[in-house]
């Protein structure tokens, strides 16, 4: 009858297996990072893996402790440490000891140290960031002479102003030549005066893109007097040269972009710039046309003229209402006098002599109504309605009173 085993029993058989294996003992295993997780407790977890396979791995925290590098996806690393079974889940990994970055790997980590270097030298900081011209005349252009980099700079930037003069330096930009080279085309280039220098490739690995990480490229970047855009590799490649440069492009057709300025733009924005200026300067123009008008009738109200004006108005009106008065009273007047003169014509004395009536008057002109009023050989006035006559007195006689 065949032995039954339990599943323990089986994990801890193949455990010792592993455990007498002596190549699996200690070996070193290189490959690439993946599903790394910085677990709490400050254990490591993470996958190696290359073309053919992937094994699960596991840093205890006394072995992370003494860690150089933060790892990341897609390091290509080295990795020293026992290949053993970890029983409980009848599953095999890699207990890892020290991981060390392999060949793209030491190049990340010699860009990380040169980054932590220039950060601290202040070569990144924002105040020393040049700003770009918004209208430039020259363009330099610092890239290998073939390749699409460079007809995808020059296509976009005859495009977007055809005017624009653009200067290559044929550089090296791969090789152990590349950075030297780089530097020269932008110290040349920088002596040319140029308006704004583009200094790029197109994509590639780490190891291809490697000059512009060089610290005498970051150096020469930095020093120039030149606002510098960096535009290496793809949008997802960052290099030293991004850091340093007064603006990043992601792709060096993106730099050409932000360094030409688009002509037919600038001419469709004259054109609404002048729209915009002449419909301001109508509206302000009609505005002090308004006030002019305002303060033409103001001035009409309180000039001396005007006032003139007003007051000789006002003054016929004032002797148009005097004259009205002067004829209604006279009117009054007239009209009583016409009333007086008729209650006088019936008292007066001529009316009596019209009547046949007479009046005496003695040579003094005093009325004679008594005999004791004259004397004999007075003179005396007889006055008639046609005429006054002259007369003596002859004699006086007095009637008796019946």
């Amino acid at each position: 009858m065949r032995n039954v085993y339990t599943v323990a029993q089986v994990n801890a058989y193949i455990k010792n297996m592993f455990t007498q294996d002596f190549l699996l003992r200690s070996l070193v295993v290189k490959g690439e990072l993946s599903n790394i997780k910085y677990h709490s407790s400050g254990h490591i977890y993470f996958t190696l893996k290359d073309n053919g396979g992937a094994i699960s791995c596991v840093m205890f925290r006394s072995d992370a402790s003494r860690m150089t590098f933060r790892m990341e996806e897609g390091q290509q690393v080295k990795i020293s440490g026992t290949v053993d079974v970890y029983e409980r889940d009848g599953k095999y990994q890699l207990y890892a000891r020290k991981v060390e970055l392999d060949g793209a790997g030491q190049l990340y980590e010699k860009f990380e140290q040169l980054k932590e270097k220039l950060a601290e030298q202040g070569m990144f900081s924002k105040d020393y960031k040049r700003a770009i011209p918004k209208y430039i005349k020259t363009l330099g252009v610092v890239t290998a002479p073939t390749g699409a980099a460079v007809r995808d700079i020059i296509n976009i930037s005859t495009r977007r102003n055809p005017y624009v003069q653009i200067i290559l330096y044929p550089a090296i930009v791969q090789g152990d030549q590349a950075a030297a080279s780089i530097v020269r085309g932008i110290e040349t280039l920088s002596e040319m005066a140029v308006d704004v220098i583009i200094v790029g490739r197109g994509g590639g690995s780490i190891e291809d893109l490697w000059a512009f990480n060089e610290e005498v490229v970051a150096e020469a970047i930095f020093n120039c007097p030149i606002p510098i855009i960096s535009a290496v590799g793809h949008e997802t490649d960052t290099t030293i040269a991004d850091y340093v440069a007064d603006l990043r492009a992601p792709t060096p057709s993106a730099a050409a972009e932000l360094a030409v300025f688009e002509y037919q733009r600038l001419l469709d924005d004259m054109a609404d710039y002048e729209a915009t200026l002449l419909h301001m300067m109508n509206r302000k123009l009609q505005g002090y046309y308004d006030c002019r008008d305002a303060l033409k009738r103001q001035l009409q109200l309180i000039s001396p003229e005007s006032r003139i004006r007003d007051r000789k108005m006002k003054a016929a009106a004032y002797s148009e209402q005097l004259q009205n008065c002067m004829d209604r009273k006279m009117s009054t007047y007239r009209h009583r006098l016409e009333l007086d003169i008729e209650r006088m014509k019936r008292l007066s004395p001529l009316d009596k002599l019209n009547s046949g009536y007479s009046y005496v008057a003695n040579g003094a002109g005093k009325n004679v109504k008594h005999i004791a009023d004259t004397t004999v050989d007075d003179d005396l006035n007889i006055y008639v309605s046609d005429g006054v006559i002259n007369a003596r007195v002859v004699s006086v006689t007095k009637e008796e009173d019946n």
